[in-house]
């Protein structure tokens, strides 16, 4: 049987990373994204490497890359790595090109994007999916994978024939039957992003000091009170149950050293990819994470003040504004906002 072929649609960060591994190991893969990406690739070639020492290199040659989404045509799996706010868009130019059949896994932050490729491709399989590490875009076609985790996909018996291809990059799917929990999971843990992305900082020197954990851990225990209400389970995603996170970050830093390395392997190289959103000047995903609380507390007829502030402070931060919070002016600001 034939080696199954795979377009990553919007090629980013994340999706030259995934992708690249996958053509590493062998599969037949073509990188969809813009033309400045392109052109990069072109010139290096990709480089991919591991906060656990997996470091490969590629030539131009060796991953074909493509801006139109007609290059999907024959793809039996395509991989939707695109900013959210771009889903619908890429699903409209997607949606004449795809086979009827084709596997679509939405590899985005956000809770909505798989129910928006659905919607749009009812002629494909579309499943919800998750990516729970980080990865850097160093330059020069370099993408730096720097924290832990594995991929996370919907159940599905349509997954058989591209689950020893993951598994060979170096890149196993863990397929989950409730997808929602698990996505609300990784929203709990992209509330730091905000919080990252406001102290201007790498994720490892933010999260040594306790300031900004609690930060993160009032935006968490704020999103918590409402699942409840809304009987809602997140799912465990680190060694520590969902509920346990405010409390485990909230912990003097010393503590902390020791917790945190068994919650979440971080490299020094790793950062939000919200700090890299405001460091190129692009709209970033706040809308689809702290939004998504704030949409939640307006269904259960309540507020969610500390996540309605960070999303103006990022939306400051878009608009030019400050980077450079220290950890106790953050953590007084949404204090202030409850």
């Amino acid at each position: 049987m034939p080696s199954p072929t795979i377009a990553v649609a919007g090629a980013g960060s994340v999706g030259c990373y995934i992708g690249g591994r996958l053509a590493h190991a062998g599969a037949g893969v073509t990188l969809i994204g813009r033309e400045r990406i392109g052109a990069v690739i072109a010139r290096n070639g990709l480089r991919l490497s591991d906060l656990h020492g997996f470091d490969a290199r590629l030539t131009p040659e060796a991953v074909p890359f493509a801006t139109a989404p007609d290059a999907a045509a024959s793809a039996d799996l395509v991989l939707v790595t695109v900013k959210s706010a771009a889903t619908g868009e890429m699903a409209d130019a997607l949606a004449p090109v795809l086979r009827t059949g084709t596997i679509v896994i939405s590899f985005q932050n956000g809770l909505r994007n798989a129910e928006l490729l659905a919607e749009r491709l009812p002629h494909c399989t579309v499943l919800a999916g998750m990516v729970p590490f980080n990865v850097v875009d160093g330059g020069d076609g370099h993408f730096h994978h720097g924290s832990d985790g594995e991929l996370e996909v919907a159940e599905s018996a349509a997954l058989a024939p591209f689950v020893e291809v993951f598994a060979a990059a170096g890149l196993p799917l863990q397929q989950h039957a409730d997808m929602p929990a698990v996505l609300w999971g990784k929203l709990l843990l992209n509330l730091n992003n905000a919080v990252n992305a406001l102290s201007g900082q790498p994720l490892k020197a933010e999260l040594s000091q306790r300031a900004y954990r609690r930060c993160v851990a009032t935006a968490q225990r704020e999103t918590l009170a409402l699942l409840d209400a809304a009987a809602i389970a997140p799912a465990k995603l680190t060694a520590l149950p969902a509920r346990w996170l405010p409390a485990a970050l909230s912990v003097p830093d010393a503590v902390f050293r020791v917790l945190g390395n068994r919650m979440l392997a971080i490299d020094p190289l790793a950062r939000s990819s919200m700090w890299e959103d405001l460091e190129r000047g692009r709209r970033t995903e706040i809308d689809w994470i702290n939004g998504e609380v704030v949409r939640l507390a307006e269904r259960l007829g309540r507020t969610a003040p500390v996540n309605a502030r960070l999303i103006a402070l990022i939306r400051e931060a878009e608009a030019g504004g400050r980077r450079d919070w220290d950890g106790p002016a953050l953590l007084a600001e949404l204090r202030a906002a409850r």
